[in-house]
């Protein structure tokens, strides 16, 4: 008996600016694209001091191909993998925005001589366990679907069972990471979806020495107001000098 080989993953939109090595990759949050705002200024930053820098659409996201209640976690952690593998040609630093921030750290672990560099935006690694009330897990279990009002938008966020499910299966904040790099943790304290504490813990995990928290009294989730896209670039500056 021969297993079933899994289906090949949709076509990933993307946009690739070559330049100077270690390239920048920016991994969007949650149902989010690579049109963000801080996407784009760090690409408009990386093309003014000849960088290399891509940015990407997961599976299912933005003008990629698939649907997007059919992707999971382990889906998108394989689509940063296929980007680093096909379209980045060298060492890479990567900058997460809250899942993006997951899914550097499964990255990181899966090409650990590749990814020299990490900086977080809000990192939320293992939201699946700790970002949903028991009754909403009860209902993504029984229903296969859950619904919530999205303050970025009018559609609603949409998280599935196979979504939630791949989460619990990559859970990483239970155990050290192992990753030696720079890596930076910029984090709102006024983040009404990932609490500042949990990405203090988070720095703790680091086999690292070199990891830094940089906390934002009045900064939101998002943290794209002008002096937070300034703290981020100046924060990947920083990784850089240090590689």
């Amino acid at each position: 008996m021969t297993d079933t080989p899994a289906p090949p993953r949709p076509r990933l939109a993307h946009h690739w600016t070559p330049g100077k090595a270690p390239a920048i990759v920016f991994l969007p949050g949650y149902a989010s694209d690579m049109q963000g705002s801080k996407a784009l200024a760090l690409e408009q930053w990386a093309k003014a001091n000849g960088r290399a820098f891509l940015r990407f659409d997961y599976g299912g996201c933005g003008e990629s191909e698939g649907a997007f209640e059919d992707q999971a976690l382990a889906d998108w952690r394989d689509d940063v993998i296929a980007m680093l593998d096909t379209v980045v040609p060298g060492p890479a630093v990567l900058v997460g925005s809250s899942m993006g921030g997951w899914l550097m750290l499964l990255a990181a672990r899966a090409r650990p001589t590749q990814v020299k560099a990490l900086v977080g935006i809000a990192p939320a690694p293992d939201f699946t366990d700790w970002g949903f009330s028991p009754e909403e897990k009860m209902a993504i279990l029984q229903e296969g679907r859950l619904e919530r009002p999205n303050p970025y938008g009018p559609a609603p966020t949409i998280y599935t069972r196979r979504f939630w499910s791949s989460g619990e299966a990559n859970r990483l904040t239970s155990a050290p990471i192992e990753f030696d790099g720079p890596v930076r943790l910029l984090q709102g304290m006024a983040d009404s979806d990932v609490p500042w504490h949990r990405t203090a813990h988070l720095a703790g995990l680091f086999r690292s020495a070199d990891v830094q928290t940089l906390l934002i009294k009045d900064g939101d989730h998002r943290l794209s107001r002008e002096a937070d896209i300034a703290l981020l670039i100046r924060s990947v500056e920083e990784v850089l000098s240090r590689l």
